[in-house]
């Protein structure tokens, strides 16, 4: 078929459009296909980069953010351009790759090293704490003198028999005393004694008989609007009636129960005074080197200390009951030249000092 000239250009002009139609069809979503791979590239390596950044601030205790969130994309780092777009997509995937096994080798390490720390602590938690002994009331007396109490006239009232309660651990000794720790040769702290056995084995303590119980029964104890005052009360009473076991009981229920009152400096020095007169020197000092120790401007902390120097006299241990004595002067200047003084004066005259 032959078109005349004008024909002619017209179907090239009509061919063209066709093929760019056709072009513009295929090549365009190609391009756009490769614009969406290369912006998730650049998040993957942003992603990356952030990880990075917070496993490195880690090591010093700084954690830093990622600046990465959904939606956006990080701005790439300028680089050589590539041979073809698909070479340089196929190299930044093997980089990812290597940092992503890197990462991963990392945080392997890392877990194994904690694991071990772990173990570690595990290994050298301490022990817990051995729980304190208990103290029951002996028998026996040998009656020491002391200062009068104000008390209210007695009514009968029961009392139930005394049982043991646990007694307070001993206090870290301080260096001014001498080693005051050794004082009292082991006595620092109160000794657990066999309570009552009811089949009356020898060793054991004897029960109470019937009198002693109606006796002691027949002491009465205060009832204030102050318990704590009450208890202690009734402590005294109980050992200004000779009844050192039963008092022993008493003041140790007071200062397990109130170990703030303000009695309890006259409590714990009544108790090793309960213990002394019940014949029974070493666990007196161990209360009385307590009772010193735990609060030296306490009330009775001189008396204490100079009853401290009088155990030891009992158990013949003239060295530790001269250091006592000898502390006692320097502390208490005051309480040796006015009320302790005559106590003072006897304590020493029955000692070879050097």
């Amino acid at each position: 078929m032959i078109y005349p000239l004008g024909g002619l250009r017209l179907k090239k002009a009509a061919l063209l459009a066709g093929l760019a139609m056709t072009w513009v069809g295929t090549v365009v979503p190609a391009g756009a296909q490769d614009n969406m791979m290369e912006a998730r590239l650049r998040r993957m390596e942003a992603e990356i980069r952030a990880i990075q950044g917070n496993k490195t601030g880690a090591s010093d205790g700084k954690v830093f953010t990622p600046q990465v969130t959904a939606g956006t994309t990080a701005a790439p780092a300028p680089a050589q351009p590539a041979a073809t777009p698909m070479t340089d997509v196929l190299a930044r995937m093997e980089s990812i790759e290597a940092q992503i096994r890197q990462l991963t080798a990392q945080t392997e390490i890392n877990s194994n090293r904690l694991a071990k720390l772990e173990a570690a602590a595990a290994a050298t938690a301490p022990a817990s704490a051995p729980a304190a002994a208990t103290v029951a009331p002996a028998t026996g007396a040998a009656p020491v003198a002391a200062a009068a109490s104000p008390m209210g006239p007695p009514a009968p009232a029961p009392v139930a028999a005394p049982t043991p309660t646990p007694a307070p651990a001993a206090t870290p000794a301080p260096a001014s005393v001498a080693n005051m720790a050794a004082m009292t040769g082991g006595a620092s702290s109160p000794k657990p004694a066999a309570g009552p056995n009811p089949s009356g084995r020898a060793g054991a303590p004897a029960r109470p008989s019937p009198q002693r119980l109606a006796a002691v029964s027949a002491i009465a104890k205060p009832q204030t609007s102050d318990p704590g005052d009450d208890e202690y009360s009734y402590g005294y009473r109980l050992w200004d009636a000779k009844f050192y076991p039963e008092a022993q009981q008493q003041l140790k229920l007071m200062i397990d129960k109130y170990p703030r009152h303000p009695k309890i400096s006259y409590a714990k020095n009544l108790l090793g005074r309960a213990y002394l007169d019940d014949g029974k020197p070493r666990e007196a000092a161990g209360w009385f080197l307590q009772n010193y120790q735990a609060n030296k401007q306490g009330e009775r902390a001189p008396d204490s200390l100079l009853f401290l120097a009088e155990s030891m006299r009992q158990l013949k241990d003239t060295s530790r009951a001269c250091i006592a004595l000898s502390e006692f002067a320097d502390t208490y200047p005051r309480e040796a030249a006015n009320r302790l003084k005559s106590q003072y004066d006897t304590t020493r005259g029955g000692l070879k000092c050097n």
